[in-house]
């Protein structure tokens, strides 16, 4: 089992940054991909941003590309999500998942694990 833990959402206005931050434990394994959801009231949960084990190969959702940011660090067991220019409409609880093995990807079902979300506000 894969233990991931969400952390660094709050209330910021638009305009704002944001980073969060995932921390994994357990079962970890080295070459396994990481990737950041989230859900706002009344939707879906959708994909954000997903990166391979290396951190060299990312994806964006469209709707976040060239404002956020996804990374790693192997060392710590920690994935991050630099959020910049943010948006009311960024407003949901993120979601952090690790897949088994693979590489990134954007499906939801491709993912093992889930952490239980963090809050982020974004006021206009």
């Amino acid at each position: 089992q894969v233990q991931l833990v969400e952390s660094g959402g709050g209330l910021v206005q638009a305009g704002g940054s944001l980073r969060l931050s995932c921390a994994a434990s357990g079962r970890i394994y080295i070459n396994n991909a990481m990737g950041w959801f989230r859900q706002a009231p009344g939707k879906e949960r959708e994909f954000v941003a997903t990166i391979n084990w290396s951190g060299v190969d990312t994806t964006y959702a469209d709707s976040v590309k060239g404002r956020f940011t996804i990374s790693r660090d192997n060392a710590k067991n920690t994935v991050y999500l630099q959020m910049n220019s943010l948006k009311p409409e960024d407003t949901a609880v993120y979601y952090c998942a690790s897949r088994q093995y693979g590489a990134g990807a954007s499906r939801q079902a491709d993912y093992a694990y889930w952490g239980q979300g963090t809050q982020v506000t974004v006021s206009s």
